[in-house]
């Protein structure tokens, strides 16, 4: 798995850059972050260690479904699916729907944060 490099910018900052990007005014560089947070602690909320080791049950066990990621880790479902979507909203966690279920793939267990 590939580390994913995590910046934290004020949201008008990030804004502003998404759209310099979109207009062509900016490429990005090598090695800079691809994940925006607006804080801190959006940041510490979303890579607690509970959720670091989510990641990593995860990554181990490659669960086919939320289900069985719930029984392996103890979490209720509803809460185990709102905090993987939070994550597959930053790109750390993809959820593949496969028939009727969906499975949770890890994209990473490895960060360097960029604070600006």
């Amino acid at each position: 798995m590939k580390k994913v490099i995590i910046g934290i910018l004020p949201q008008e900052k990030i804004r502003e850059r998404m759209l310099a990007i979109a207009r062509g005014d900016y490429t990005p560089k090598k090695g800079e972050p691809k994940v925006w947070f607006s804080s801190m602690k959006s940041l510490a909320e979303v890579l607690s260690d509970q959720n670091r080791a989510l990641l990593q049950v995860i990554a181990e066990t490659k669960p086919n479904s939320l289900t069985e990621l719930a029984e392996a880790t103890g979490r209720e479902l509803s809460n185990l699916s709102r905090t993987l979507k939070t994550m597959s909203n930053y790109g750390l966690v993809e959820l593949v729907k496969v028939n009727k279920t969906i499975k949770p793939k890890v994209k990473t267990t490895e960060f360097e944060i960029h604070a600006a």
